[in-house]
């Protein structure tokens, strides 16, 4: 009989680098679909790009390092070396590269020409364009480029910024015999990356990149020009706090700044670049031999979201799906229907307008007293906030938990927490040690003497923006239990104060990570084992962002070989090997809406009665 040991070094986990690279590929197989209309293959192009620029940003500098340790180390789930699992991310990584350009150059850019839209890649621009590109380049690009000479004597002097476009060039003087590299910057931010040009059917859309080097000629006068190679470095962006500090946010505001001078993690050059040329720009920049990779023509293709959409059709965008109403929010106040009866909402499948509505009608009601929020990303322009900010303002006490450490949100964050503050909000920033990334609002009013309390559980964030195309689902509660252990959650973020030391009974309805969360999962699981051993029906559905825990991988192992049926639905990183144990059924889903997501966990024999509208439109 094995022994917990045994399982415990046996028990299979799949590398979760590996894993997300797979999501990022299923994202890349949607831009290959014929049946996708065309504009949202590019845009699955996009995020592939933007996808795969933060791994290099935030998992490949982890990689690195352990790859340095030597293969004796092992990675944290004790199934592959190190040096083995760098080898597998960048075999992945090449794979999905060539896959990316089969797809662009032999699928869409054909399809987009069908469609009359000619985008130049890598050819040779028409004369018809010459006048138009030059007064372009002349008036609307000149102003915005920076020439930066490399001298080798002087290293450092050129510092490249992350994720930043731009041309390596080999110039030689007029009368010299030596080439000089030169950096020119494609400036994206200031001057759009697919210019249309005039013209009738076909339309015709050139890249920045190519007008640029079409007219180099007007940057090196005097030179004769070798060659002309994009380049761009991505920087490591992973925090080192300190957890024990007092001062979050002066660490977080230090750490933005530096982020974006971080050592270089990928340098990604034109493969057409001479070896000479590649090896001194290299060692000039202290790019490793393993942090360089060889890209293509054109790199920041996450742009591509931005290009023009000269013709229409129907079978070019998905057809418009408006969210629809839920009756029984429509006609009252909603804190006034939540005290009768819960409310699930799908989002965006119905209107995030009940959100907006839950934070603006708290702002202005005379009854409410005070509200009680975490806040992990929300848009830049927020609602949300403002909402917030009203209340204040209106004489409410208003508490806020604002996370500093949600990654490459933090400056934002920064900025509304500061307003926040400033219009009279008590802001509680990030405990050290934990990340907070509950989504959870607690609406306390009173009428009369009676108090009743309105609580938002949500898996989204409080972010109208994303709530357009990310799907979630918000639970609009009064039950007295839940909303008295949210009050206590709230205490608890406010002093830190373990909830015995009020003499409180911890958590029973709400699970909450490093009290119950972990213990009350494994419950429910050995719940479903008994019944599959009493030859009950016996079913687990699970829908997450992430599946990484070992403690509960292996304990799905186990509810699998026991005979329970079980669903998985897993957004990004998925460590559980299906194929190990009977009875799991995993699926990732990547369709319209971006993807699945959340963190509830359902079990068939426990689920609390509410309304909940069927998501259909």
């Amino acid at each position: 009989m094995t022994n917990q040991a045994d399982k415990h070094m046996t028990a299979p986990l799949f590398d979760r680098d590996l894993s997300w690279l797979s999501f990022n590929f299923r994202v890349l197989q949607m831009a290959g679909e014929e049946r996708v209309p065309l504009y949202e293959r590019i845009n699955f192009l996009s995020i592939f790009s933007s996808n795969l620029d933060e791994f290099f940003r935030v998992r490949m500098p982890a990689i690195l390092a352990m790859s340095q340790v030597g293969p004796a180390k092992m990675l944290k789930d004790g199934d592959v070396p190190d040096s083995a699992i760098l080898e597998k991310v960048r075999g992945q990584i090449r794979m999905q590269q060539e896959t990316y350009g089969r797809i662009l150059t032999q699928k869409v850019l054909p399809a987009l020409r069908e469609r009359g839209v000619h985008l130049y890649y890598g050819e040779t621009l028409h004369a018809e364009h010459a006048d138009f590109l030059t007064d372009f380049f002349l008036t609307k690009v000149l102003s915005y480029l920076q020439v930066l000479w490399i001298n080798f004597d002087k290293p450092g002097k050129v510092f490249l910024e992350n994720n930043a476009l731009y041309f390596a060039v080999s110039v030689t003087p007029k009368g010299a015999t030596e080439p000089r590299y030169v950096i020119v910057n494609i400036p994206t931010a200031d001057v759009p990356r697919f210019p249309a040009l005039p013209g009738q059917a076909p339309a015709y859309i050139a890249w920045l990149d190519d007008i640029i080097r079409e007219h180099l000629a007007y940057i090196f006068p005097y030179h004769t020009i070798n060659g002309c190679y994009s380049v761009k470095i991505t920087r490591d962006a992973e925090m080192d706090l300190d957890e024990l500090s007092s001062d979050m946010l002066a660490q977080v505001e230090k750490m933005i700044i530096h982020r974006e001078i971080g050592l270089p993690t990928r340098f990604l050059y034109d493969p057409a670049m001479p070896e000479e040329m590649l090896q001194q720009l290299a060692a000039y920049f202290e790019v490793l031999p393993e942090e360089r990779v060889a890209g293509g023509r054109y790199h920041n293709l996450k742009d591509l979201n931005a290009l023009p959409m000269p013709v229409s059709g129907p079978d070019l965008k998905y057809p418009p799906f408006p969210p629809v109403h839920v009756p029984v929010l429509d006609h009252a106040p909603i804190p006034d229907t939540v005290v009768k009866q819960d409310v699930l909402l799908h989002l965006p499948y119905q209107r995030y307008h009940y959100i907006l509505r839950f934070f603006n009608e708290a702002a202005i009601d005379p009854d409410v007293k005070e509200i009680y929020v975490t806040l992990y990303r929300v848009a830049s322009g927020s609602q949300i906030v403002n909402a917030l900010i009203s209340a204040a303002r209106n004489g409410k006490k208003v508490t806020v938990l604002v996370e500093l450490k949600a990654r490459f949100d933090e400056a934002n964050n920064i900025h509304w927490a500061k307003r926040m503050k400033d219009a009279g909000v008590k802001i509680i920033y990030s405990i050290p040690g934990l990340k907070v990334h509950a989504k959870i609002a607690l609406v306390k009013r009173q009428r009369g003497q009676v108090w009743d309390h309105v609580g938002l559980m949500a898996t989204g964030n409080f972010n109208e923006s994303t709530a357009r195309f990310y799907t979630d689902h918000v639970l609009l509660t009064a039950n007295a239990q839940m909303t008295q252990e949210m009050e206590l959650l709230f205490l608890y973020l406010q002093t830190r104060q373990q909830p015995q030391a009020y003499g409180f009974i911890p958590f029973r309805e709400l699970l909450v990570a490093q009290f119950n969360l972990l213990d009350r999962f494994k419950e429910m699981i050995d719940r479903e084992i008994q019944h599959a051993r009493e030859g009950k029906k016996a079913a687990i559905v699970i829908k997450l962002n992430n599946l990484q825990e070992r403690a509960m991988i292996e304990k799905l192992y186990e509810a699998g070989h026991a005979g329970v049926k079980i669903e998985l639905i897993i957004r990004g990183i998925c460590c559980l090997v299906p194929d190990y144990a009977p009875n799991i059924t995993l699926r990732r889903i990547v369709d319209r809406y971006r993807n699945m997501r959340g963190s509830l966990f359902f079990t068939m024999m426990e689920r609390r009665k509410c309304t909940s509208v069927p998501p259909t439109g």
